[in-house]
């Protein structure tokens, strides 16, 4: 789905939590993908007191990773993962899941690199299984704040946007990718200069 915009990070996340509670009263098994450790706790706390049952995935949890991946199709579970890339086991899902709609993805900001985002989203839609994808963006995430157009934040004001109220619209979204990518040519460039 289009990415959805939010004002400030602490609108987007309590977004992202009312958006859990939503989607585990449907019976659907959780994923939520973060950048770091740091916004994978707070989330965690973020849960913790809305009383969510979840799990939580990154550098700390080696020895439960296995065990918390193969938890993670089971309806209603949520998971919380840092850069869930390639970790090489796949989510199988239950019968109850794929019935209720399948994994849903929840990316918590855009990563500088488009390749994470889309290995974060393939990890829903499995060979043939049902899924579901969305970005949660605010306009203080460090790459809306480093290369969004001011275009963005303009188009916000111009609409008078309320406290957590969202934008989503594919220009939006198409927009972020093109600074995804600004954001990969330099790092190309500078591996280039490098080598």
């Amino acid at each position: 789905m289009d990415d959805l915009v939010f004002k400030t990070t602490r609108e987007k996340f309590n977004a992202v939590v009312e958006e859990i509670v939503t989607l585990t009263a449907a019976g659907r098994p959780v994923l939520v993908g973060t950048t770091s450790v740091e916004i994978s706790e707070l989330l965690s706390r973020m849960l913790q007191l809305k009383k969510i049952k979840h799990n939580v995935l990154n550098a700390k949890q080696h020895q439960r990773e296995a065990e918390i991946v193969a938890e993670a199709g089971k309806p209603g579970t949520v998971t919380i993962a840092t850069n869930m890339a390639g970790r090489g086991t796949d989510i199988k899902l239950t019968p109850e899941s794929r019935n209720a709609g399948g994994l849903a993805i929840i990316g918590t900001e855009r990563h500088e690199s488009r390749r994470v985002d889309r290995q974060l989203r393939g990890r829903s839609g499995r060979q043939g299984d049902p899924g579901s994808s969305k970005f949660y963006v605010s306009l203080e995430d460090k790459l809306m704040r480093l290369f969004m157009p001011e275009r963005i934040a303009r188009i916000m004001d111009r609409l008078g946007l309320k406290e957590g109220e969202v934008i989503s619209h594919s220009m939006v979204t198409s927009s972020i990718e093109r600074a995804q990518k600004k954001v990969e040519e330099n790092n190309f460039g500078i591996r280039k200069r490098l080598l």
